[in-house]
């Protein structure tokens, strides 16, 4: 099992708003996931990003795969 920490759009159209989440690999974009740890809003100036950085960690440290836009965000933001 592939545990990946990704985004989940929730966003009208148009209008994007991400939760970032740990979920299995094979569960579908905006499906299942196991844990909620932050979100990130790109359509506000500047964009807003809240994240869980003990909880990212943790995950990271057991096993979990950052998506490359996720990892992006955490560099920019100082999470890893």
């Amino acid at each position: 099992m592939a545990v990946k920490i990704r985004l989940r759009r929730i966003g009208a159209k148009k209008a994007p708003f991400y939760r970032i989440v740990v979920a299995d690999s094979r569960y579908p974009r905006d499906g299942r996931f196991i844990e909620e740890i932050g979100y990130y809003d790109p359509s506000t100036e500047p964009n807003t990003f809240k994240v869980d950085a003990e909880k990212a960690k943790k995950w990271i440290s057991t096993g979990a795969q950052p998506t490359d836009t996720v990892k992006a965000l955490f560099k920019k933001n100082n999470v890893l």
